[in-house]
Order: structure tokens, then C-alpha cells, then sequence
């Protein structure tokens, strides 16, 4: 037969098309490796190796299917693993539970062991986690960050600082995926580097593989803050522990003797709190960075961060019921408590007379110890309640704020004033400063005073305080909040001396 025959064009064609076919169905078929095992344990995970990890993952089962939730600022896909035995957060009896890594892009070791566990969850013997689990896993928030080994994003943004004013495309992400799944438990996994200067003529640091924490803002549940403090730490601590993982509680601050330690901060811009504050059972995992700041002992790293993780799934499985009852309970008490409860929007870390035994690593000796703290501040008391009103009217002029509101999935809606309800705007008699974990931030004097009764409705938008995003709207659109809008630059035009505050309260006559 003639090499210019048709019917030879065809068969060659089609021998092709049977070889590429069997190529890729072969590639497919073939038991995927993570990167991270791959690569010997020497190199970090790129971005085009996850990319074709997950997807290889997606492939082999009908337990996992990948979600694009979003793209970075320079257009990387951010990529959501949902893991279900059934399809994905429609079985309300089923607990949702979502843990996200690397919102910082020099901390490999989170992406690392996301990875690792996406893997290990595909075994059959761990099957029986998605009886009660939907379980959703990002492994990767910064991959722009990551490419370069560097901590902020192509914006030079911190995005763990980001989640109050949600202005970049990977936070906005997070919350999109969060909001429209409303996970009952959430963690955020990060590296810890006590590598500094200060540690070092100090003479010890911390050296814990995996430390936990959770959250501490005084307008989360006291149920909820009880029940991870009281129960879940000490169960994952031990988990830990019993697989040859160091552990300890999330303890930021120190040295001893120069600085004080505390358990977290209370501020709702970060991953764990602004997730927390909507009544979620929210935590931090951090482990113990390289000392390179990369890949140095990413083995061991990446592994005890998967250990954290499978444990908190353990736990939940074990606990699902409990948590599930909870959170939701709490959350309908939050939405349908209305105005007038009391709201913190200033507070301290205090000491309550209990010592802190720390463990450290000397570096005189090499030698895991122990360091009693002494200036140890466990608990956040509240410096400054008010009353939640019944929402807030913010001018439509205003295109940041509305922006903002839309950002946070807030909707805003217009309101009438009637005779039910009355405006109280705040008057700026001063603007000072308070102290702030270390800092300082602004703390305007204010007078109150009431709003005129034919103001005009139309140029403003309401947002409801009865929903639950209700308490972070609170935090961050009162004036004197030390979380608030007003403490980012983005909105710190909106506080100005002896003018009034343009965010109005709306509360009952």
C-alpha cells in the first residue's frame, strides 16, 4: 500500500491516536507520587507540579474532585481538593471541614504536607473518615509567594493580615469557598521560625515540630473557645506525640524575661480568627520552618504537618456530632441574639497567676529544657464593650466601604428609618493612640450624638448585624474597634478630627 494512499493516512493516523491514548491512560493509571517524595526531599514543590499532582490524584479516584476557587495576582490557579464519599457538602447530617496551607510563600512545609496527605486520604483504610467528613483542602493560597520562596504575595501583601479587608484575589478566594459551604471546622496551617536574633543571645528557642492554636477573640462562643481549648488541644497534642511529633500549645511572644508570652492574637484579620468569629471551630497549626528559611529538613517538616492535620480529621470523626451540635447552635444563638448584646472591641492579653513551662532548646548544650515564664498572659480580658445595634448605614459615595461590604459577601440593602428605629452618628473630638500587642493604633475620642430625622435614605446602603457575619461587622465598622477598618490605610481617611465618623449606627427607639 502506498505511503500516499488515504486509507494509509488513516490507519497511520489512527495507530497514532491508539498509541497516545494508551500513552496517557498509562501515565494516569500509574500510582501518583508527591513532588515533595519525588524530588527526594530536597526541593519544595513547584507550582506546575502540584497542578499535575492534583490532577493525577483527581483521576485515580472517585473520592476526590479538584475545584478551581480562584486565581492569584499573577493568574496561578488556586486549587480546592473537596474529598466526599458522597457529592460534596449536599448531606446535612455530614460534617464540613476545610484546611488551607502556605497563605505565606516561604513556608513550604504546609503545602507540603497538604500534599502528602491528599495522597495518604485515597488509601482504602481511610476511607471511613468521609462516612461523617466532607472534607476540603487548599493546599496552596500563595503560590506566587512560593515560587520565589518569599512570605508576601505578588502584591507585597501579607495575606494573613488580609482577611478583615479582603482586598487580594487569594484571601477573597478563601472566604468565597468558606462562605458558600459554611465549613463548621477550619484550620490554617503556617511555619514558626524562632530563629532570631533576640532567641539567639537569649540562649534557647522554641522547638516544638507542631504547634496548635485557637481562637481567642473574646466575641467568638465561649462554648466554642472552651471546647477547642479544653478538648482539642490536648487530644492533638498527644496525637502528635504519640507519632514522634514534638508539640505544644501556639505560643507567640519572648523571650522570656524580655517579652511576654501569649497564646494568640485577637485580631479577626488573619486566617483562623476571621474565620472563628463567625462561630467556627477554627484553628492555627504552625510548624517549625528550616533554618534555611526552605527546604532544610523538609522531610521531617512536611510530615508533621501532615500528622496535625490528620489528626484534627481524626478528631472530628471521633467528636462529629458534638462539634456539629455546637457550632450550629451557636450560630443561631449569634443571628437571632439581635441588638443590644454586648460586643469587645478593645481588649488585652492578661496574666492570671499561672506560670508558663516553655519548652525550649538550649543553645549552650543542644539539649531540649524547659524555661519557667513568668510574665505568661493566657488570657484576653475586654478593655471596651457596646451595644450592637441594629446595623449600620454606610454613604453610597462611599465606594471603598461598599466595595468592601460586597467583598465580605455582605449584601448591603437600603433602609428607611421610621418610628421604630433612629440613626446616631459619632462626632471626632480626638484622635489619640492605645497600645496593641506591642503597637499602637488609633483610639479616636467620640461623642455621640443623634442623627437628624429627614436625613436622606437613599444615599446610603444598610448592613445588618443580625446574620452571622454580624459580629465582624461590628469590629470593623466601629470607630474606636482596634481591629477595625480604620486601622488599615486603605480606610484610615474615613477618621477625621472634628468632623463626623461618615458610618452611621441604626438602633431601636
Amino acid at each position: 500500500m502506498s505511503a500516499e494512499s488515504p486509507i494509509y493516512k488513516f490507519m497511520n493516523a489512527t495507530v497514532i491516536s491508539i498509541l497516545f491514548l494508551v500513552l496517557t491512560v498509562s501515565c494516569f493509571s500509574q500510582e501518583p507520587v508527591a513532588p515533595l517524595k519525588k524530588n527526594e526531599f530536597n526541593k519544595a514543590t513547584s507550582y506546575n507540579e502540584l497542578t499535575t499532582f492534583v490532577q493525577q490524584l483527581d483521576a485515580q479516584s472517585d473520592l476526590l474532585h479538584v475545584e478551581l476557587i480562584g486565581q492569584s495576582v499573577q493568574k496561578r490557579n488556586l486549587y480546592a481538593l473537596t474529598f466526599s464519599s458522597t457529592e460534596f457538602g449536599k448531606d446535612p447530617l455530614k460534617i464540613k471541614v476545610l484546611v488551607f496551607a502556605q497563605q505565606h510563600g516561604n513556608e513550604q512545609s504546609g503545602k507540603e504536607g497538604a500534599l502528602l496527605l491528599a495522597k495518604e486520604l485515597l488509601n482504602p483504610e481511610n476511607r471511613y473518615l468521609f462516612d461523617k467528613i466532607d472534607f476540603a483542602l487548599v493546599p496552596q493560597v500563595n503560590p506566587d509567594g512560593s515560587e520565589v520562596n518569599k512570605r508576601r504575595n505578588a502584591n507585597n501583601m501579607d495575606l494573613n493580615r488580609n482577611h478583615l479587608i479582603l482586598t487580594e484575589p487569594e484571601t477573597k478566594a478563601v472566604h468565597d469557598f468558606f462562605d458558600k459551604h459554611l465549613f463548621e471546622v477550619t484550620m490554617d496551617v503556617h511555619e514558626y521560625s524562632p530563629y532570631g536574633e533576640d532567641w539567639i543571645k537569649y540562649g534557647y528557642r522554641k522547638n516544638a515540630d507542631v504547634t496548635v492554636g485557637t481562637t481567642t477573640n473574646l466575641n467568638v462562643s465561649s462554648k466554642i473557645r472552651e471546647v477547642s481549648g479544653k478538648n482539642y488541644l490536648p487530644f492533638v497534642l498527644k496525637y502528635l506525640s504519640d507519632r514522634k511529633f514534638s508539640s505544644f500549645v501556639y505560643c507567640p511572644g519572648g523571650p522570656p524575661e524580655i517579652d511576654y508570652i501569649r497564646h494568640s492574637t485577637f485580631d479577626i484579620n488573619d486566617g483562623r480568627q476571621s474565620l472563628g468569629i463567625q462561630n467556627t471551630f477554627s484553628f492555627i497549626q504552625e510548624g517549625l520552618n528550616g533554618k534555611d528559611g526552605y527546604v532544610e529538613n523538609l522531610q521531617h517538616r512536611a510530615e508533621g504537618q501532615m500528622t496535625g492535620m490528620r489528626g484534627l480529621l481524626e478528631y472530628v470523626y471521633l467528636n462529629k456530632d458534638m462539634v456539629k451540635d455546637l457550632v450550629t447552635t451557636e450560630r443561631i444563638k449569634m443571628v437571632a441574639a439581635g441588638p443590644g448584646e454586648d460586643v469587645s472591641i478593645q481588649s488585652v492579653h492578661v496574666g492570671n497567676g499561672q506560670k508558663l513551662i516553655l519548652p525550649l532548646l538550649s543553645y549552650f548544650s543542644g539539649n531540649d529544657t524547659v524555661v519557667t515564664v513568668y510574665d505568661y498572659r493566657p488570657e484576653v480580658k475586654s478593655l471596651l464593650d457596646i451595644k450592637k445595634p441594629v446595623g449600620y448605614l454606610i454613604p453610597r459615595e462611599l465606594t471603598t466601604l461598599v466595595e468592601w461590604a460586597e467583598s465580605q459577601s455582605l449584601k448591603p440593602i437600603q433602609f428607611k428609618i421610621s418610628s421604630t428605629f433612629k440613626a446616631e452618628q459619632y462626632f471626632i473630638n480626638k484622635i489619640d493612640s492605645i497600645d496593641f500587642e506591642g503597637d499602637r493604633t488609633v483610639d479616636p475620642w467620640i461623642v455621640v450624638q443623634n442623627c437628624k430625622e429627614n436625613f436622606p435614605d437613599s444615599a446610603y446602603f444598610f448592613i445588618s448585624t443580625a446574620q452571622l457575619k454580624g459580629n465582624m461587622v461590628v469590629l470593623a465598622l466601629e470607630p474606636k474597634s482596634m481591629v477595625g477598618l480604620i486601622t488599615y490605610t486603605h480606610y484610615a481617611n474615613l477618621l477625621k478630627h472634628g468632623e463626623v465618623f461618615p458610618i452611621l449606627r441604626v438602633i431601636a427607639k
